[in-house]
This record gives C-alpha cells, sequence and structure tokens, in this order.
C-alpha cells in the first residue's frame, strides 16, 4: 500500500477533539486497571487471600468485561456512546468503592469483578475506538485509533506509579477512594463523545452483519489472535509486581516495570497506528506477536535484574497494545462501520477469554508450583501461535450481505 502523505491522516481540529477526549477516557479506564496488580499483596494481606483468590476476581473482571463489551457495543451502536460511557463509569467508581469494602471473597468478586468489569467495557476500546474511527477520513482512520490507544498506554505510565504513590501515603483502602474519583473524570468528557452510526434506508441489518462476520474466516483469525493479546496483557499486568519481588527486587520495580510498559506504548501505539495506514495490517499484526514472545523470553533466560526487567518493559512495551488499532481497523475495514461497535465488542470478547485464562492460570499455576516458569512459557507459545493465525487474513473489504 502506498504511504499516505502526512497531512491525510492527522486529524482535523474537530475530530481532533474528539481524539483527546476519548484519549483521556482510555487514560482513565486503562490507567486504573493496570494498578489492580498493586493491591493483589496489600489486600491479600489484611484479608488472607491468597494470588489465586485475587487472581479469580481479576479473571472474572476480564471476562465480564468482555462479554458486555458485546452489550455496550450494540448499545452504543442503538443509542449512542456518550450514554454508555456516563453508565459506564459510574458502574467502574462504583465497583471500585466497594472493592475497598469487599470483606469477603465474593463480595471482591462481585465489585472488583463484576461491576468494574461492566464499567470498563464502555470506557474502553470497543465504544471508543469506532467513535474516533467514525470521526475521521479512512485515510487517517488507523493513525488516529492508534493516537487514541496510546492515550490508554499513557493511563499506565501515570497512574500505575501514583496509585503505588497513594498505597504507600494512604494505604490500599485510600488508593481506591482515589481511582474511583478518577473514573468520575470521564463523565464531562462524554459529552463530546456522542453519537451513533448513520443508518441508511435499506442497509444490512445488525443480525445479519454477525451472521456474516461468523461466517467469514477472518473474523475467528482476528478473534483467536486477540485472546492470545489478552492472554499476555492481562497476565503480565496482574502477576508481572509479585513476579518482580518474588525475585528480590523491590514492589517500587514492579510497579515502574508495569508504568514502563505504558511509556513505550505510547509510541508502539502510535507506530501500529500510522504504519496500518500505510502496510498489511494483519502482517503488522503477526510481527508484534513474535515480537512479544521475543520479550518474555529475555525476561524469562536472564537472570532478573533491574536492567533486564526495565529492557523487557521497553521491549514489551512497543508492542503491548499495538495490536488494538490494527485489530479494531481490520474489523472496519473488511466488515464495514455501521455495526463497527458490535463488531468489535465480539472481537474484543476473544480478547477478554485469553485475560480470564492469563490471569487466572497464573494464580494457580503459581499456587500449584511456586513458580510462574510455566506461564511465561504457556505465553511464548502462544505469541507465535497469534502470528501464525494473523497471516491468513483477508484484509479485503466484503460486500454486505
Amino acid at each position: 500500500m502506498p504511504s499516505q502523505p502526512l497531512s491525510s491522516s492527522i486529524p482535523s481540529s474537530r475530530s481532533g477533539n474528539i481524539v483527546v477526549c476519548a484519549s483521556l477516557v482510555l487514560l482513565f479506564a486503562m490507567g486504573v486497571r493496570a494498578t489492580f496488580g498493586l493491591f493483589m499483596q496489600p489486600m491479600g494481606l489484611v484479608h488472607g487471600w491468597g494470588r489465586d483468590v485475587f487472581s479469580l476476581a481479576f479473571a472474572i473482571q476480564n471476562l465480564v468485561w468482555g462479554v458486555s463489551a458485546i452489550l455496550m457495543g450494540s448499545v452504543a451502536d442503538k443509542w449512542g456512546s456518550g450514554r454508555t460511557i456516563v453508565a459506564s463509569a459510574l458502574l467502574c467508581a462504583l465497583g471500585l468503592v466497594g472493592t475497598r469494602y469487599a470483606g469477603s471473597e465474593a463480595m471482591l468478586y462481585l465489585c472488583g469483578g463484576v461491576l468494574v468489569g461492566l464499567g470498563q467495557a464502555g470506557t474502553t476500546f470497543a465504544v471508543l475506538l469506532p467513535v474516533v474511527a467514525r470521526a475521521v477520513p479512512p485515510e487517517g482512520r488507523s493513525t488516529a485509533m492508534g493516537i487514541a490507544s496510546a492515550g490508554g498506554s499513557m493511563g499506565q505510565f501515570v497512574v500505575v506509579p501514583a496509585g503505588q504513590l497513594l498505597i504507600d501515603h494512604f494505604d490500599w483502602t485510600g488508593a481506591l477512594w482515589a481511582l474511583s474519583a478518577l473514573m468520575l473524570l470521564a463523565l464531562p468528557l462524554a459529552s463530546r463523545l456522542t453519537g451513533k452510526p448513520a443508518h441508511a434506508a435499506g442497509s444490512q441489518s445488525l443480525g445479519a452483519a454477525v451472521r456474516q462476520a461468523m461466517g467469514h474466516g477472518s473474523y475467528h483469525f482476528l478473534f483467536w489472535s486477540y485472546a492470545v493479546c489478552g492472554f499476555h496483557t492481562a497476565f503480565i499486568t496482574l502477576h508481572l509486581p509479585a513476579f518482580v519481588v518474588d525475585g528480590g527486587l523491590k514492589a517500587s520495580d514492579g510497579a515502574l516495570a508495569i508504568a514502563l510498559i505504558g511509556l513505550f506504548n505510547v509510541f508502539g501505539s502510535y507506530w501500529a497506528g500510522r504504519m496500518g495506514g500505510r502496510h498489511s495490517k494483519k502482517h503488522l499484526l503477526a510481527l508484534l506477536y513474535a515480537t512479544r514472545s521475543a520479550a518474555i523470553m529475555l525476561l524469562i533466560l536472564l537472570p532478573l535484574t533491574p536492567a533486564v526487567l526495565y529492557a523487557f518493559s521497553a521491549l514489551i512495551g512497543l508492542v503491548w497494545l499495538g495490536t488494538v488499532p490494527l485489530t479494531t481497523a481490520l474489523v472496519g475495514q473488511i466488515y464495514g462501520m455501521r455495526y463497527a461497535s458490535t463488531l468489535t465488542g465480539i472481537v474484543f470478547f476473544g480478547h477478554q477469554i485469553g485475560s480470564f485464562v492469563g490471569v487466572w492460570l497464573g494464580g494457580k499455576l503459581y499456587v500449584a508450583t511456586g513458580s510462574y516458569d510455566a506461564v511465561w512459557w504457556i505465553s511464548v507459545a502462544l505469541g507465535l501461535a497469534a502470528a501464525a493465525l494473523c497471516m491468513p487474513v483477508r484484509e479485503r473489504a466484503l460486500v454486505p450481505a
């Protein structure tokens, strides 16, 4: 594909406002999500919960997020994205406050799992990226989604160290109150992210669009490769801080490692979006997944030192969420923008199936073996499998059935 001129890929001032607001909402939502690994040890010590308990809560959160992303995508397509974002931000804030007062495993699963998962569904990619995609012309779509995705990574860079500082100074209870307040900042931004896709007379119905996508092999390849993305990101987000402490480093090293992943992915997401407007998106996806496997091998084959940890964070950060604008852009490119929120939500459910398995398996195998080694090697194999799954994707647009 020939290179697009730089000016054609930069959003106009009007659409630029939408990109900025979407980036900020993603910054809050993804930043809050990335802090959950910081709470595993202090909450576990207070309540006597093992890592498997907290892992299951985070796994439930990811699975609920994935299932409800389909619902939130459909609500956004039918009634508008602004209302969806407001309701979801309130649910997420409520879930964080509930987690503060959770005194039993069941309450942790309900508040930190179900309520936060519902809130994440409408304040993250499945709802926000289609809003961005509709606001810019096709030639700038991939770049704009890369910029918005970078906002989520910036949240990881900014909010995770802030979360650790809050825990250090106000205990985990005060930190959860502060994070719930942060989610409420999404409410005024939602007023700039309103609207829904135009519905032309005689156009394809939602059911027909879903059936057509489900009958197309490329949709399944995107679904299951995205599941690998979820496995990697959720496992690393939740378990890397504990892995670092187990290896003899400080808790602050773990928080900094998660933050560095976010910082480097600001560049990685933007790069993926830019390159997606110039080159084959499926080939770029395959490259990202293979690079993840290489980064994980760097971490587990070398002695764990701060230098090795930060090198891993930088490399994995460059390919951390670059899969998101590429996968979302492929869904819109192949299946059209009319039901992009719903179709993206379904593919994102695959991402969250992987997230559920990654965090749950990480906790289970750690309790069973006292080590994360098996999960790291599974992650390497899955990255290579995802790279292979991307190659048969057909990037040509389908004619609506």
